[in-house]
């Protein structure tokens, strides 16, 4: 069996203290839908994730940049404190955003659209902790397990991980305006 995506690319990004199973079950999932799924980071190497699994980075957040892909993927934890200083990755989410690429964010992954601003007037939901970073960002907080607007994906936590990879792979292989780069 192929899988709904084949020839589909979504970049995953990570830095240190990613929530493991936001990392891994999306990888898996996609992975089995047939997709190309390349890990990112600050840079290339081993990133440990906050329950101790580790995950390794194929490429750097700045390699990632300027590579075309047909979804980004941000899983939560703290990691993604660390990844909204990476302007490069601002940038990227921006440019899917207006380009009409799925962008996807669990848990607070948030964090990464408010720090590049593609959140005022839209429906997100996210950890329940960052609710009032989102609301103050533009944003109208959903408590529902999956919230799409347009191209933009959001979850709350870990127990929503199936509904949020079935709305992240119908995205994909709805194929919107095709990939960029």
């Amino acid at each position: 069996m192929e899988g709904l995506l084949p020839g589909k690319r979504v970049a995953l990004f990570v830095a240190d203290l990613f929530e493991d199973i936001e990392a891994y079950y999306p990888l898996f999932r996609l992975s089995e839908e047939g997709a190309e799924v390349v890990v990112a980071g600050p840079s290339t190497g081993t990133y440990r994730g906050k329950k101790g699994l580790t995950i390794e980075a194929g490429a750097s957040i700045d390699d990632a940049a300027g590579e075309a892909f047909d979804a980004l993927l941000l899983p939560g934890g703290y990691a993604p404190d660390r990844l909204r200083r990476q302007q490069a990755l601002l940038e990227e989410v921006r440019e899917a955003d207006r380009s009409g690429i799925p962008v996807a964010a669990i848990c607070h992954a948030g964090w990464v659209l408010v720090s590049a601003g593609v959140l005022p007037g839209r429906r997100v939901t996210g950890y329940w902790a960052i609710r009032d970073d989102l609301v103050n960002a533009g944003a109208e907080f959903v408590d529902q397990e999956v919230v799409r607007d347009g191209s933009l994906i959001t979850s709350r936590y870990p127990p929503d991980l199936g509904p949020f990879c079935k709305a992240v792979i119908a995205a994909l292989a709805e194929g919107g305006e095709g990939s960029r780069g």
